[in-house]
């Protein structure tokens, strides 16, 4: 038998992510025990790992390869002084490409002012405000991780003055 794999996450996930994960896994050739039960910590080679899961505590895990992490940032994570092992994150292209193109909605929604300006389908603007050119206007990312970073590459590609 493979690698033996904890999924710790708030419950209700497990459905959600138990065929992804064991498709994934098959897709790979990898013949994996996955579990969302913790009993018997010390068995376990790898724990994938969402915050607000069972396991806050790496001690008793002493067989763990790798934690993977399942969440944006790992910043809630990485301090944690029981991780003694690698932190590894997954980075997924259509997670990174969908928050490009939700950020950058909302900062084009704001940068027109389309909920103020734009009403209807007449496509008039509203109170004889004209938006400044994406030039004229900076937009600061908290986080330059792997989202912000792509997320600030398609501000500037707009002309954004972009600052991190």
């Amino acid at each position: 038998m493979g690698p033996r794999i904890l999924f710790s996450a708030p419950e209700e996930q497990w459905p959600l992510w138990r065929p992804h994960l064991l498709a994934a896994f098959a897709g790979a050739g990898l013949e994996a025990a996955l579990t969302d039960d913790p009993a018997g910590p010390w068995t376990f080679d790898y724990l994938i790992h969402q915050p607000g899961g069972p396991v806050a505590d790496f001690t008793p895990f002493t067989r763990l390869k790798a934690v993977l992490s399942l969440w944006a940032g790992v910043e809630g994570i990485v301090g944690n002084p029981t991780l003694t092992v690698p932190l590894c994150r997954m980075v997924d292209p259509g997670l990174t490409r969908g928050m490009v193109e939700w950020v950058t909605a909302h900062v084009l929604r704001y940068h027109v002012g389309s909920d103020a300006h734009v009403l209807g389908q007449d496509g008039v603007w509203r109170h004889g405000v004209v938006p400044p050119l994406a030039p004229e206007r900076t937009v600061a990312i908290l986080g330059l991780g792997e989202l912000g970073r792509a997320v600030a590459a398609a501000l500037h590609g707009l002309g954004f003055d972009v600052v991190g």
